[in-house]
């Protein structure tokens, strides 16, 4: 694992999301905890934003285009690696995973929180026995060409890009990690998108005067692409 993350290895029952927002306090920015497990690839990280929690949470799109980068970095050519705004992540159409985003539940908005989590979770291989076409919104690496693309390359390959989207909001701002970001959007015809300063999504249709708002605060209370029941990404 590159500087500065610091591994943290969890036994395969564990959550490594939960995990991380349980130890943040202590551990400090760059603690990444990583569950083995031979069918997903999961691993949260501990973010210490040094803005207020209103506009901090922007912090979810630099890392879930670092997830992104780190599987179109062993994507077979022509493969498209999406997402379903805010936080499912698609390959050809076919669900793999996504990324969710924790805060201390006392943190104010107009201050920066002591720590953030964001937690990812790629389906690597697919588990069930069922036969093709049953569950044709769901996908997995092996189903799709990933080859030897398994949790641990994954993981590192997420850790080094999230150290790039980090770099590139610094360098030239936030700007330029919401372009990256709405240029991974799945494609929503006859609209045009933007992010606020807040982190909602502003939506404006074709022939429509209004502006939709989406809140992202609202959004990230829940994951859309996680099957609690499953433990993992929805079939």
């Amino acid at each position: 694992m590159p500087p500065p993350f610091r591994l943290v290895r969890l036994r395969e029952r564990r959550d490594a999301f939960a995990h991380a927002i349980d130890i943040a306090e202590k551990s400090g920015a760059g603690t990444l905890t990583y569950v083995g497990r031979f069918d997903l690839a999961e691993f949260a990280v501990v973010l210490e934003p040094a803005e207020p929690l209103c506009t901090a949470r922007r912090a979810f799109y630099a890392a879930m285009v670092a997830l992104t980068d780190a599987l179109r970095a062993y994507a077979p050519p022509n493969k498209q690696v999406a997402i379903d705004w805010p936080d499912a992540v698609r390959v050809d159409g076919g669900l793999v995973g996504g990324g969710q985003l924790g805060w201390p539940s006392s943190a104010k908005e107009d201050e920066p929180p002591r720590w953030l989590v964001f937690g990812a979770m790629i389906r690597t291989v697919a588990m069930t026995e069922a036969e093709a076409g049953v569950h044709p919104l769901a996908s997995a690496l092996d189903q799709e060409g990933f080859g030897e693309a398994g949790a641990v390359q994954i993981t590192e390959s997420f850790a080094r890009h999230l150290m790039l989207a980090t770099e590139t909001w610094h360098v030239d701002g936030f700007d330029a990690v919401a372009r990256e970001f709405l240029s991974l959007l799945t494609d929503e015809p006859q609209t045009s998108r933007a992010i606020a300063d807040n982190g909602d999504l502003l939506v404006r249709r074709v022939g429509v005067d209004a502006t939709e708002r989406h809140d992202l605060r609202k959004y990230l209370r829940s994951s859309s692409w996680l099957d609690p029941k499953l433990g993992g990404p929805r079939l």
